[in-house]
């Protein structure tokens, strides 16, 4: 596996790993490669400095991953900007394929499991009792970081 530092012609940088430089450059041509931040796709190498390997020093394992407590956030600091774009990517197509049902969420989404709405994607609001219950009645949901826009 090969690590690189990217930069897309909007001056965003990010990293990618890739099987070797071929594939990199394949993926390149083909305009795969995509900027998490703006989407765009035509990118290119960023300069980077060399990586030197230490010697078969073992490195201590991390400490297990502790699960937040409920009502706790997730995250602590600034939220990378890779992170930022991806969500308010996530957003953007969650709003452009499926209906803001808002506060009434849980209901719409009962109703449709009953067949007295029609199946479509919906999102809106509800409470961490009222999205366990609809797990419990056999509603999948999925609760997702709406972040703000990213057109403000």
């Amino acid at each position: 596996m090969i690590h690189y530092q990217l930069r897309c012609d909007q001056d965003h940088g990010f990293d990618g790993w890739y099987k070797d430089s071929q594939a990199y450059e394949k993926l390149a041509r083909g305009g795969l490669i995509e900027c998490p931040v703006c989407g765009g796709t035509r990118v290119s190498r960023a300069l980077m400095a060399p990586a030197i390997g230490k010697g078969q020093v073992a490195e201590p394992a991390p400490p297990p991953p502790v699960a937040p407590k409920a009502g706790a956030p997730a995250v602590a600091g600034p939220m990378p900007a890779q992170m930022l774009a991806l969500l308010q990517r996530m957003r953007a197509e969650v709003e452009r394929h499926c209906e803001d049902v808002g506060a009434d969420f849980a209901e719409e989404a009962r109703r449709m499991r009953r067949g007295e709405s029609d199946h479509r994607g919906i999102y809106g609001e509800t409470s961490d009792a009222e999205a366990e219950a609809l797990r419990d009645e056999g509603i999948e949901i999925a609760r997702l970081p709406w972040v703000p826009r990213a057109d403000g």
